[in-house]
């Protein structure tokens, strides 16, 4: 058919049609080279930063639950002369506690002391981390939209109260891409799954090679690493080069699918992952001194001790983001109990990793954060207060802290209210954590972003604002 014939043929949807499919070819190619990608390399290659980068990777500690902030690291006094009075929340339902009306103050059942130079109060539950407050910056007026689990962790993790957006690990990853091509770039360090499931550090709509690999507890943090007996590397080698050959043949064809790069890339990844995995979650060849430091020699603080030791060491080999998850603070009731078992398993742990990662010189290039997906409230409803009295959740405020690369150590940002119920002074939403994060990569907020669904997207969203007072 010439081209005569097709002009004669060709109707107003037909014309749409194909001058649809052109202009997306252009913009997608547009869309990868704007990113670093082409449309045959979907790879994790290390992409420059578009502004000055504080650090080069990010350990985040998730405390999955929400830990109390006025029972951790924002005392208020105020709540002792408060304690088993009524409180009135006003045409108020809390989706975590459905009693409308007539509720209890709750004071801090532990004693806050002041540590470091920098005279910071951290309550009695996080005396080892205490010993690290000169290195750590507060922000005690993070505030969220969501009292739900799920919804909270996705909105703590991905930026949005929903499933479907990538997590702050992968956009880390998709803005800079890898230094270790023998290693993921961003690594989960989780036993189960958490609430809503693993979209908590998925990729969404961004190449499925910036999602997160969780690497579980126990003797084999990644399954199947190790081929059978019989099958020589020689074997497995050639098997993977036949299929890689498969896949370019299939990819070829599809030159608008990107994501089949990914997944051959994915492939590789995982058999480069063979020779360089054992090495790095073999925490026997830590000294027993170190071993000891993250608290592996006791029972309480071991299985925690080994996420945070295994993180310094994925880090350390150029892991970009490690997300290290600790449950059990979802105390609703039994606040004493629950949260004082949860801060246990925690304490010892995260003080290790921060002296480990300074005596390492690697502080200085990783940034620590810390926080769960919201606070939790001043009271609790007359039923729990009668048992165990515990909080319930509360998105309005919430403590998180940082150290490491970039951080001003030993301050304070913003404030709650006298009680603790929400953020007052200098308030800041996770959009603002989001952005900071950004920052300290080197990565403009404005600029990281992605055509999906009819509009560009970002980690974001609508903007956040850099928290510049925790910035050295």
């Amino acid at each position: 058919m010439n081209e005569l014939e097709i002009m004669q043929r060709m109707n107003r949807r037909r014309f749409c049609g194909h001058a649809g499919s052109g202009l997306g070819a252009t913009a997608l190619a547009w869309l990868l080279q704007q990113s670093g990608l082409t449309a045959s390399e979907t790879g994790l290659q290390a992409k420059a930063s578009t502004l000055r980068p504080r650090v080069k990777s990010c350990i985040f500690l998730t405390m999955e639950g929400g830990a109390s902030h006025m029972d951790t690291f924002d005392p208020k006094p105020a709540l002792d002369k408060l304690h088993g009075k009524p409180y009135v929340r006003k045409n108020v339902i809390l989706q975590s506690n459905q009693n409308r009306g007539d509720r209890i103050f709750v004071r801090s059942p532990f004693a806050f002391k002041q540590y470091g130079q920098c005279g910071m109060d951290v309550s009695e539950l996080f005396r080892e981390t205490a010993s690290c407050v000169d290195d750590m910056a507060f922000v005690r007026s993070v505030y969220a939209d969501s009292d739900n689990h799920p919804a909270a962790l996705f909105q703590f993790l991905t930026g949005q109260a929903m499933q479907g957006s990538p997590s702050i690990g992968a956009w880390t990853i998709y803005g800079l891409g890898t230094v270790n091509e023998n290693l993921p770039a961003f690594v989960v360090l989780r036993d189960g799954r958490p609430f809503g499931g693993t979209s908590s550090w998925g990729s969404a709509f961004l190449p499925s090679s910036c999602q997160g690999m969780q690497f579980r507890g126990g003797d084999h943090p990644v399954l199947n690493l190790h081929p059978p007996e019989a099958f020589s590397a020689a074997r497995q080698e050639a098997c993977l080069q036949f299929l890689k050959s498969l896949n370019r043949e299939h990819a070829r064809s599809r030159t608008m699918h990107p994501e089949l790069e990914a997944r051959i890339a994915n492939y590789e990844l995982a058999y480069r992952m063979q020779a360089e995995v054992p090495g790095a979650v073999d925490l026997d060849e830590e000294p027993k001194s170190i071993q000891a430091l993250y608290g592996m020699d006791e029972k309480k603080t071991a299985s925690f001790g080994k996420r945070c030791l295994m993180a310094r060491r994925l880090v350390e080999r150029g892991v970009r983001f490690v997300q290290v998850w600790l449950g059990g603070w979802d105390s609703h009731t039994d606040l004493t109990g629950g949260h004082r078992n949860a801060a246990e398993r925690a304490d010892r742990p995260i003080a290790g990793l921060l002296k480990d990662l300074k005596q390492r010189g690697l502080l200085e290039e990783t940034l620590v954060v810390w926080g769960g997906e919201f606070g939790r409230t001043v009271d609790t409803s007359v039923a729990n207060f009668k048992q165990k009295p515990g909080r319930d959740h509360n998105p309005g405020v919430m403590t998180m802290w940082f150290a490491g690369g970039g951080i001003r150590g030993g301050t304070v940002v913003g404030s709650s209210d006298e009680l603790g119920d929400k953020a007052a002074d200098s308030p800041y939403h996770l959009r603002d954590v989001h952005a900071t994060l950004l920052h300290l990569f080197g990565l403009d907020q404005d600029q990281l972003t992605v055509l999906h669904g009819g509009r560009f997207k970002r980690l974001t969203d609508t903007g956040g604002t850099v928290i510049q007072g925790i910035l050295a």
